[in-house]
């Protein structure tokens, strides 16, 4: 006789519970959880009259699965399909279940999610006057100008050169991942604006006696910017500008590239201008776009409020 013929489901998963806590040796929490939901199932699969292991059909997973998508996060889900393999696993393993029930139960996929971004109204207000007359207002209004006009990472923005920056020919060198290089273009006033902030550098840089450094950016100690003083600059000023429920140099990224997009931008050639090695990594922010043409249609064709 086989042995899934003798063994009851309830059995199945304490000895399933032994397994993964003695010769797996998972931690408690990770024990009760899975062991938890393949409790869960089975008292499912009671309700559907399921109660002999073999009997168990992937079409039996999947509506569990469809159950607890109405109850939980797709992220939640996921973890609960993970658990659920694992004990299926265990059974095949053992001969309690002589099929690959899970082969055919997908598992549900995590909703991407859409970027955060700066509406124009908002980002507009970096151009106003409301940095101090400091050298360190200077820097801020740099900081912000770049972040918005080159779409640049934090990280591509505080290690720019001086030398990576030519203002005859208005582009910007940037080193990105993977020490893939690309040139940005920039405006007449952009570069003006890195002209003005060059002079107050250079005082800046002889009033500290600062050794000669090659960074761009660099603090009012006449050291390089970091990172994290990138990210406090963010934090300082857009808060008070923007609406957005999250205010981070990235969001300049996801900012620059959505308004691109909506004023027509091929979304190859913003790829490239992210520094993006996937065309994939770009079409998110299509989404967006999207939304904005759906509302000009909404809001300016004759025929679009016609019942």
């Amino acid at each position: 006789m086989r042995i899934f013929a003798v063994v009851k489901i309830e059995e199945a998963i304490q000895r399933f519970a032994d397994h993964i806590t003695v010769e797996r040796h998972l931690s408690p929490t990770t024990v009760r959880y899975y062991v938890r939901e393949a409790a869960d199932l089975a008292q499912y699969l009671a309700s559907q009259e399921v109660t002999d292991i073999e009997k168990i059909e992937p079409y039996d997973v999947r509506d569990w699965l469809m159950v607890q998508m109405e109850k939980n996060s797709p992220a939640t889900v996921r973890k609960k399909h993970a658990a659920l393999s694992a004990w299926i696993t265990y059974l095949r393993k053992n001969k309690y279940l002589t099929r690959d029930i899970m082969a055919s139960v997908s598992i549900p996929q995590q909703p991407t999610r859409q970027p955060i971004f700066f509406r124009e109204s908002e980002v507009e207000h970096i151009y106003d006057d409301i940095y101090p007359p400091t050298y360190e207002g200077a820097l801020a209004k740099l900081v912000l100008r770049m972040l918005y006009e080159t779409g640049m990472r934090r990280s591509e923005l505080a290690s720019l050169t001086v030398q990576d920056v030519n203002l005859s020919k208005l582009t910007i060198k940037v080193l990105g991942k993977g020490n893939k290089m690309r040139i940005i273009p920039i405006e007449n006033e952009l570069a003006h604006n890195i002209s003005q902030y060059l002079a107050l550098r250079d005082e800046k840089m002889a009033e500290e006696k600062a050794a000669d450094s090659r960074r761009l950016l660099i603090n009012s100690k006449g050291r390089p910017v970091s990172d994290s003083m990138i990210y406090s600059i963010v934090e300082q000023y857009m808060p008070t500008l923007s609406n957005a429920d999250r205010v981070s140099p990235h969001v300049f990224r996801h900012t620059f590239a959505t308004h691109m997009l909506n004023e027509g931008a091929d979304i190859n050639a913003v790829k490239e201008l992210l520094g993006h090695s996937s065309l994939d990594s770009t079409e998110i922010y299509t989404h967006m776009s999207r939304e904005r043409l759906k509302e000009t249609y909404k809001h300016a064709h004759p025929r679009a409020t016609k019942k």
